[in-house]
């Protein structure tokens, strides 16, 4: 017979015992390894020891990816609605677009400011062109 904590049979903290469907809602609202430790009454590193289990974690990664759905149904919405803000980040975060602000110099009079390696050496070193 397996002892857990001692010679007594029976001895040491039982197992703890996983309800999986609230383990999948937990994840969904994205709660951390600490949140899902306080509700589950364990220690964050049994959350982390459970989470290396295939079944554990398959339940924990489907309600994590459930979870960013609904978070993108809802910005969809916003963007639907008109959001243009919303619009701006999607754009940005999902189609790779960015802000771009044209800087322009010009030296004396308008005429175009010449820049060469040397002048930036001697701008980086100190020294004035001659």
């Amino acid at each position: 017979m397996a002892t857990r904590g001692g010679q007594r049979p029976g001895a040491g903290r039982k197992p703890v015992e996983f309800d999986l469907v609230e383990l999948e809602k937990l994840c969904s609202l994205q709660c951390t390894n600490e949140e899902l430790a306080a509700w589950f009454n364990c220690s964050v590193r049994t959350i982390e020891l459970y989470s290396k289990k295939p079944g554990f974690s398959e339940v924990m990664t489907r309600g994590r990816a459930k979870g960013r759905i609904s978070v993108r149904r809802a910005q969809m919405k916003l963007l639907e609605a008109g959001n243009a803000t919303m619009g701006v980040w999607l754009g940005k975060q999902l189609l790779g677009q960015r802000d771009v602000t044209p800087i322009e110099l010009t030296g004396a009079q308008g005429n175009p400011l010449e820049i060469s390696l040397e002048v930036i050496d001697a701008i980086l070193t100190g020294k004035k062109k001659s």
